[in-house]
């Protein structure tokens, strides 16, 4: 019998003293947060077993300038429209390396869609951009705010969950992962989707016996 098991992915930008750096000379001195992106990856089983891997995660050229966009309410030929949102997750096949499935491709910054985006569900009519007989992005479960307490409460990280359950990416290899912005979050919206983030990780057979928990963390 197959054990049935969660598997949870946690997806966050982080700042911390680690990433703190100083610049000296004749301009005044500047201390610099820098992000560093990581996912961390937790396999629950009902033995409470958990195994956890840790790979990165790229906000992409287009999602930075959604964002600029965004707060400046600028229009950029570049950018999506300055109207959506993220609201979407899709998944993919395509995020390791040729002939090692366990050897993740780190994603760039030039990236504008997943690498090959796998069907998520059939019928789910809470899904969207149907094509090919299939939904290809799922709707996110919550959005919750908090502030970035080990770190003073420099940043507001907003926490994006989404799951994928039992009748979802059945039979796929799962190793790679998007969020996506959108000018709606209605079920069945056919687009367009524009890429925010990417993150890619070593590979996950999704089947009924599991669910896949994507918690993934934004920094403002």
């Amino acid at each position: 019998m197959i054990e049935k098991k969660d598997v949870l992915v946690q997806v966050e930008d982080r700042y911390g003293e680690e990433c703190l750096t100083d610049s000296h000379g004749k301009r005044l001195d500047l201390t610099v947060r820098r992000p560093v992106g990581h996912v961390e990856v937790y396999e629950l089983t009902k033995d409470n077993k958990k195994r956890l891997l840790r790979k990165s995660n790229l906000i992409v050229n287009v999602g930075r300038e959604m964002i600029a966009q965004h707060t400046l309410n600028v229009e950029s030929s570049a950018s999506p429209d300055k109207d959506e949102f993220i609201w979407w997750l899709g998944l993919g096949s395509g995020g390791t390396n040729p002939g090692d499935p366990f050897d993740p491709a780190p994603p760039t910054t030039s990236d504008t869609d997943l690498d090959t985006e796998i069907p998520i569900n059939a019928v789910d009519t809470t899904c969207a951009d149907f094509h090919d007989g299939a939904y290809y992005k799922h709707p996110f479960d919550d959005v919750t705010f908090e502030q970035d307490v080990n770190n003073d409460s420099a940043w507001l990280i907003a926490r994006v969950v989404t799951t994928l359950g039992p009748t979802d990416a059945n039979n796929q290899q799962v190793n790679e992962a998007g969020l996506f912005s959108a000018t709606s979050t209605a079920g069945g919206h056919s687009g367009p989707f524009h890429l925010f983030s990417r993150v890619t990780f070593p590979t996950i057979l999704k089947t009924s016996e599991n669910q896949l928990i994507f918690v993934w963390y934004l920094y403002f």
